[in-house]
């Protein structure tokens, strides 16, 4: 009797679903993972005849599973602290390569190995764009990123030098005032400069700006570099020198790093002078300096864009390298491949891996992970129906049997 394959087509769709619910359910809190949905649709019909009015009369033959639905619904975002953790805000899929195996996770529990390469929990690497002395090329391939603790970046030289300052109009003729400023030759060397100002005349002041004996390989009293006026108006804003003091050489250093050629600064961005001259105490309320020493890797995190920041021991900001997103026109089409990964297939088509924040990819959450997409109260909801439409055809089998064994007393 037909009834017996029919229903057993159903206890065996039924079973599947009950097999997908309980994995959902043990994936509760993995890290990442998406929620698969089974679809049921009926198998094929046998025309057994027809009516009066020509309409068919058919009879099907049961059920079967069709398809196992994944929505990429976002998880919930969580703070965790720890700086190689990342979730994926939006569309995409990190990349991490396993000893040429390519695939494709939403899972972002990342750890440092010991070469220190970014890897994921599986030890397989993530892959992106590694930056070349702080700087990331749009036309990189794709590699490793490395995030090496104690790896050094060179010095910079300082070329340009600013003081935001006021000079007491009310100082007596010959009255001065010195402020100095530390700045580092090519070598990453520290040296301080002193800038001594002194009236000479109303609304005058001469500059010199010296360095120690010591560091330009001299003895006896600091050496000057440079020297000149400042001139004010009755309003105690800076006439002269009108444009900012370029040229200020610093050469012969002890340490035999190159010369420096420094420019100060007497003019913000907006061209108002920095320098004022009005009645009140002389004082500089900021300096500022563009050169720095060389530095050794300290810290470093994760910005939205993919860009892993390190933060060195000069206090400087360093770019090591930028995590990849791929992005898929149909990720329903990719293969569950386990420890949270996928892989790609004709079904999902290319993918397109760029930089996040960027051609529909999603942005990063540095210091944080993504939880499953799995409802639980949704789950329990299907979980009863399969196992109603389990029980149902289970009791369809055992009507059949029973009629199945009237049919066979018949003969007594």
């Amino acid at each position: 009797m037909p009834s017996f394959s029919t229903s057993l087509s159903g206890l065996n769709a039924n079973s599947l679903a009950l097999s997908v619910i309980a994995n959902n359910l043990a994936n509760l809190n993995t890290i990442a993972y998406k929620g698969m949905t089974p679809i049921f649709r009926d198998l094929f019909y046998q025309q057994v005849g027809s009516n009066g009015a020509g309409d068919p009369l058919q009879v099907g033959v049961g059920s079967m599973m069709s398809s196992i639905a994944s929505p990429f619904t976002p998880g919930n975002i969580d703070s965790t602290g720890v700086p190689t953790d990342c979730a994926i805000q939006g569309n995409g899929f990190f990349l991490v390569d396993n000893d040429g195996m390519r695939s494709y996770t939403r899972a972002g529990n990342f750890t440092i190995d010991a070469d220190g390469r970014l890897v994921n929990d599986d030890g397989a690497f993530v892959l992106g764009y590694q930056a070349v002395n702080g700087v990331i090329s749009p036309s990189q391939t794709l590699g490793p990123l490395s995030i090496a603790s104690g790896q050094m970046s060179p010095p910079q030289a300082t070329s340009n030098v600013s003081l935001s300052m006021n000079l007491d109009a009310s100082a007596a003729v010959n009255g001065s005032f010195s402020t100095p400023v530390a700045v580092f030759d090519s070598l990453g060397t520290s040296h301080v400069l002193t800038f001594t100002f002194t009236k000479s005349a109303a609304n005058t002041w001469d500059y010199q700006i010296t360095v120690p004996a010591e560091d330009v390989g001299a003895t006896g009293n600091p050496v000057a570099v440079s020297s000149g006026s400042l001139t004010f108006d009755g309003s105690g804003r800076l006439t002269t020198p009108a444009a900012d003091v370029a040229g200020i050489a610093v050469n012969n250093l002890a340490d035999g790093a190159d010369p420096m050629s420094l420019t100060w600064n007497l003019y913000d961005d907006n061209s108002s002078p920095i320098v004022t001259q009005v009645a009140g105490p002389s004082a500089t309320s900021t300096t500022r300096q563009d050169g720095f020493s060389s530095g050794t890797l300290r810290d470093y995190s994760i910005t939205g864009d993919g860009v892993i920041n390190g933060v060195l021991s000069n206090g400087q900001t360093l770019a090591l390298g930028q995590i990849a997103l791929a992005t898929f026109p149909n990720p329903q089409g990719l293969m569950r491949n386990g420890a949270n990964g996928f892989l790609a297939s004709l079904s999902a088509g290319l993918p397109n891996v760029g930089a996040p924040g960027t051609g529909g990819r999603g942005t990063l959450m540095g210091g944080a992970l993504e939880s499953s997409n799995v409802d639980i109260a949704r789950e329990f909801a299907q979980l009863i129906t399969a196992q109603r439409g389990y029980q149902a055809n289970a009791r369809a089998i055992t009507t059949a049997d029973e009629v199945t064994q009237e049919a066979i007393n018949l003969k007594r």
